[in-house]
């Protein structure tokens, strides 16, 4: 790389040319790929070279068919093969968002946030409205199953009609994978925080318990995702988790279902052995993931 700003760099002829006949190494391919969408400058040299190549000829040709099978005047918008951009860039404010609201994924664009209100309301009108004394035990049984359900609704090629473009992206992979679990993960936790925060106790745990074992089921998801795809994942953590904290409630009388659910959410949140064992959870899975790491270089399960 070449420096000039000591903020900035730019590719080097040396680097440019290894990129061009292929013999550059692809994390660094990735890198370069990456830097070009911002720097005309260096899209400038890649494109030269690469026209140089083997592969340029044969952009040439597939840039010719395209024409041959244009409408007129659509030759205007197609330019030569690996060419620089000649048109001045799209403001940098505005390429900043459209960046972040691709990344962010299809569940945070789409209809997640709404989706995650909706719940917050529920629990609000059953605590106050309806007089369900177990409202908070509710929200707390559902609340960390919702940021899975989040990420099975974000990556994945069920998900995403760019799934296969995304995933051989420089940004796409896991990268993209943790942009939308934390894009999820911004959208859920303060309203489902705040909400518990709101309702009345009644024996359930202290409204922010789940953050913890929310983030420990949403990594384990991510990780077990890579062996099974993102449904299927979610399925299997999403299911554990609400069958682990239901088992007590289908013998329990009519009047005693939320405090028997209040009950064990207790078990499973309160006390430094219960969040110290999400924790190693989390850690765990974060290892697992990291270990996983290039499974989502490739497509995922179905």
């Amino acid at each position: 790389m070449t420096h000039g700003d000591p903020h900035v760099w730019h590719a080097s002829p040396r680097l440019v040319a290894r990129y061009a006949d292929g013999s550059l190494a692809e994390p660094d391919a990735w890198s370069l790929e990456k830097h070009l969408e911002d720097c005309p400058g260096c899209a400038a040299l890649v494109s030269r070279a690469v026209r140089g190549t083997a592969a340029g000829a044969v952009l040439d040709e597939v840039r010719g068919a395209v024409l041959a099978a244009a409408p007129a005047g659509a030759e205007r918008s197609v330019a030569p093969a690996g060419a620089a951009r000649s048109v001045a860039p799209p403001a940098p404010a505005l390429s900043r968002i459209a960046r972040l609201l691709w990344a962010a994924g299809p569940a945070v664009r789409g209809a997640w946030l709404p989706a995650v209100l909706l719940v917050a309301v529920a629990a609000m009108a059953l605590g106050y409205g309806g007089g369900v004394p177990g409202a908070r035990a509710l929200l707390l049984a559902i609340a960390p199953v919702v940021p899975v359900a989040g990420v099975a609704l974000s990556y994945g090629p069920h998900a995403d009609p760019l799934y296969e473009v995304a995933a051989a992206s420089p940004a796409g992979g896991l990268r993209l994978a943790l942009t939308r679990t934390a894009a999820v993960l911004a959208v859920s936790l303060p309203p489902l925080t705040l909400t518990g925060l709101l309702l009345p106790a009644s024996g359930a745990p202290a409204a922010a318990a789940w953050l913890l074992p929310g983030l420990a089921l949403t990594l384990g998801t991510l990780a077990l995702a890579s062996f099974v795809g993102c449904r299927a994942a979610s399925g299997v953590t999403a299911g554990g988790w609400l069958c682990a904290v239901g088992a007590p409630v289908p013998g329990a009388p009519g009047g005693e279902v939320t405090t028997r659910l209040a009950e064990q959410l207790s078990r499973c949140f309160d006390g430094a052995a219960a969040q110290g064992a999400w924790a190693a959870a989390a850690v765990l899975s974060a290892a697992l993931l990291t270990a996983r790491r290039q499974a989502y270089d490739r497509p995922l399960h179905r």
